[in-house]
């Protein structure tokens, strides 16, 4: 399993916020059974009523499941700006080889050297693609 993907399980659960086993993958809906043939000696069946369709799953409020953890915990680790810390929140190894492992999942293009602009950049990549796998993160947190 990748490090994003463990991020994303911890912090939206195994299924994710759209209900199925792959994030951002919403379940498969069936197609519409055809309509039955019908004769000129058999009437046209009545039409069933349709289907209800399901609610949207909710978007997960990344912010409140962090700051519920970090209440949970205890803990005054600085998730919010700091990459290390919001690993070490999910307990997540937090090395300098899974991070340099995160940066290249992410797209990162400078050096993969713990620097302080690489993580300060993983921080807020890691928050974007919440927000793009169904997360709700507010913009402080992304830019």
């Amino acid at each position: 399993m990748s490090i994003f993907s463990k991020i994303k399980s911890a912090i939206f659960g195994e299924k994710g916020p759209l209900g199925s086993g792959h994030f951002g993958t919403p379940k498969a809906v069936p197609a519409p059974a055809p309509a039955p043939q019908t004769t000129a000696a058999q009437p046209a069946p009545t039409p069933a009523a349709p289907a209800p369709q399901a609610a949207p799953a909710q978007a997960v409020d990344v912010e409140a499941v962090l700051s519920g953890i970090a209440a949970k915990k205890g803990s005054d680790l600085n998730w919010r700006t700091s990459i290390v810390d919001l690993m070490k929140l999910l307990d997540l190894d937090s090395s300098l080889d899974n991070r340099k492992e995160l940066a290249t999942e992410l797209g990162y293009t400078g050096a993969k050297d713990g620097s302080a602009e690489m993580n300060m950049w993983l921080i807020k990549a890691v928050m974007r693609e919440l927000e793009k796998n169904g997360g709700t993160v507010p913009a402080n947190l992304k830019d």
